[in-house]
């Protein structure tokens, strides 16, 4: 054995037909919410399909915007933050609890992840509102970000998460995806960017500089054209390297 574990975990509930291929292969799923993808039916069928396999279940907040996808950052207050986020998180829970399912993490979508994973006094409200409704549920955030922080500082516990399927800047962040090269399109870069961030607790930037960074969680974006396939890859590696597939906690 390696000793080495991670979380391999994806964004679902987003109308996509390839959940039920990929969750043999994941330890966390993050289900939308409803507001930039899905519907009740659309989160029981992935809560559903999480338990029969044994996939750990995360709510998937947003922005209320469905004609973007979630990924257009909007100017609401704090207050708002809060209250967009609670009331996601209980419509998630109602529908959640019936089916015998614990709630285990909170990851933000979209540029609502990405605005609190920059944003100290959002990343707070975030990380409050959340220990308000229940100290013991994981965030999983950007890795060392505001959001990472926050939680920190709160003693809310959290999961820096990196991505296995975007690139990104060296401070950092992720490339925007409205820039070319922001999304991974290779297995082989995508297996050889895990293995970095496992073994050597690196990720080679678009600029081509090595930077540190901590992963407790790897994203796959289940709304990717690739996301069975690298969803499979990446498992198998990990097997390989006899590094095992489970959540933080």
């Amino acid at each position: 054995m390696s000793g080495l574990s991670i979380d391999i975990n994806c964004d679902m509930g987003e109308g996509m037909d390839n959940e039920a291929e990929i969750m043999p292969y994941i330890s966390s799923a993050n289900i939308s919410c409803g507001l930039h993808a899905g519907n009740k039916e659309s989160i029981k069928k992935t809560i559903s399909l999480a338990l029969e396999n044994n996939v750990a279940i995360g709510a998937h907040p947003s922005y209320d915007d469905r004609a973007n996808f979630g990924r257009i950052s909007q100017t609401i207050s704090l207050l708002e933050l809060a209250e967009l986020i609670a009331a996601q998180y209980y419509e998630f829970e109602k529908i959640a609890i019936p089916l015998g399912a614990t709630i285990h993490h909170v990851k933000l979508h979209g540029a609502l992840y990405n605005d609190c994973a920059k944003d100290a006094a959002m990343s707070k409200i975030f990380t409050q509102t959340i220990q308000a409704i229940d100290p013991s549920i994981m965030i999983y955030g950007l890795s060392e970000s505001q959001t990472i922080l926050q939680c920190i500082l709160a003693f809310q516990p959290y999961a820096n998460e990196v991505f296995a399927d975007r690139t990104y800047q060296k401070d950092g962040s992720l490339t925007p995806r409205n820039l070319s090269h922001a999304l991974i399109q290779s297995e082989e870069v995508v297996k050889q960017q895990v293995l970095k961030f496992l073994l050597q607790k690196k990720v080679t930037t678009l600029q081509g500089v090595d930077i540190p960074i901590k992963a407790d969680t790897i994203c796959i974006h289940g709304d990717g054209s690739q996301a069975i396939a690298f969803a499979k890859c990446i498992y198998e590696e990990l097997k390989n390297k006899n590094i095992e597939i489970k959540v933080p906690y």
